[in-house]
């Protein structure tokens, strides 16, 4: 019977380990969700900027290079 209560002691101190430390754990990680946000929307961003600035010059020099290729 000693054996059984030292057994599920060890066990339910294991559990509570683990449980602290996913606990600990999702709330360390808990802050980079809006920073992962933050990063994508800046890039969104950035990349819609650069197309509307770039945009025609970037297709000028595309069909410059195809046509240049393919013959006029």
């Amino acid at each position: 019977m000693q054996t059984n209560r030292t057994l599920s002691d060890r066990l339910a101190r294991t559990m509570l380990t683990a449980r602290h430390r996913f606990t600990a754990h999702a709330e360390r990680d808990r802050g980079d969700v809006p920073g992962w946000v933050l990063i994508t929307i800046m890039t969104a961003g950035l990349v819609t900027g650069l197309w509307a600035i770039a945009g025609p010059a970037l297709k000028r020099m595309f069909s410059d290079a195809v046509n240049g290729v393919s013959g006029p």
